[in-house]
């Protein structure tokens, strides 16, 4: 039996080095093809000698494909271990931040921010629009773990109450459209339609240090979580505070959420997609299925964001529609694979 998990570890820690190898060349590839005539030769001498390539090819180099390449990674998978995570603790396959609303209610704040120049955190500054958006990503949380508690609330109202979620707050978004300057409105289109077209150093260390965080706080609490997977009553029996864990989770989760949406926009399917790729893989042991997810998420996300660069020659597509065209037909065998294991 020893053998055995032994076995299975390192497997699993194969499929882990395996991801990251397959981001790894992902990453290469987006960095090597783009828009642009610079040959791969010319790509490869910018980035290990700057010094020495033209002013143009450095400056595609270093100051656009690498700064969007590292926000498509942190992005994805930021999305992914939320997406995870919400699965993790309402028990819900088809949990993510998109399918619950989260991702609409942390648009229409950061919009709010833009368009009305309302901050809900006073000392928020230049972070409003960020700040905006993790206030009502953690409202639509709240409201769906208290949903989630309610007697007779199951897994397809569940859903339902989310897409309802969604839709409400993409109306308020569309209102604010309605209602903006010229101005206001292109960056109100950048985040319904999702874009990494605006990477800075701020955002992608603001991304990174909360998507670090929540996973240390995730390992640490890895147990614990990987007992919610047997049911709420059976991870009360093993002394799990079942309530305030999934709470505090649905928090973080939706501060992660915020941080990603006010950055790169809504981004649909990579927070569902990626954590069932690896839970297919390596189960839901979180030492192995959180790492991978976020791998996978951010394999999805630097996959995306090459297409979107090579489906229309000259021509950069938002990801949001990459991602949405592409996640789609994945959403729908999910729900057809669940139906068919009930």
């Amino acid at each position: 039996m020893a053998d055995g998990f032994r076995r299975q570890e390192a497997r699993h820690r194969a499929w882990v080095l395996g991801g990251l190898g397959l981001l790894l060349t992902a990453l290469a590839a987006d960095l090597l093809l783009g828009p642009g005539s610079h040959s791969p030769g010319e790509v490869l001498r910018a980035l290990w000698y700057p010094a020495e390539a033209s002013p143009l090819v450095r400056i595609t180099v270093w100051q656009i494909r690498l700064p969007t390449a590292l926000l498509a990674i942190l992005s994805g998978a930021g999305l992914a271990v939320a997406g995870a995570q919400m699965q993790t603790v309402l028990d819900n396959p088809l949990a993510d931040p998109f399918t619950l609303g989260l991702a609409s209610a942390a648009s229409f704040g950061a919009a709010l921010a833009v368009v009305a120049g309302i901050s809900l955190l006073p000392l928020a500054g230049h972070l409003a629009a960020a700040g905006n958006a993790f206030v009502f990503s953690l409202l639509a949380a709240g409201m769906i773990h208290l949903l989630s508690r309610l007697r007779g609330v199951g897994l397809d109202t569940l859903v339902l109450l989310g897409i309802a979620t969604m839709f409400t707050f993409n109306a308020l978004l569309g209102l604010l459209q309605y209602l903006a300057s010229p101005d206001a409105l292109q960056q109100l289109v950048f985040w319904s339609l999702g874009s990494l077209a605006r990477p800075s150093g701020l955002k992608l260390g603001l991304i990174a240090a909360v998507l670090m965080a929540c996973l240390l706080l995730s390992q640490r609490l890895g147990w614990q979580l990987g007992a919610l997977r047997l049911g709420g009553l059976q991870a009360q029996a093993m002394g799990v505070r079942v309530a305030p864990l999934r709470l505090g989770m649905l928090a973080v989760m939706a501060l992660l959420t915020a941080v990603v949406v006010a950055a790169v926009g809504t981004i649909g399917f990579v927070g569902l997609v990626a954590p069932h790729m690896a839970r297919l893989l390596v189960g839901e042991q979180q030492r192995h299925f959180l790492p991978l997810s976020a791998l996978c998420g951010a394999t999805l996300m630097c996959v995306a964001d090459l297409a979107s660069k090579l489906v229309v020659p000259g021509l950069v597509l938002p990801i949001g529609i990459v991602t949405a065209l592409a996640g789609l037909p994945a959403f729908f065998l999910l729900i057809l694979r669940r139906r068919r294991s009930l």
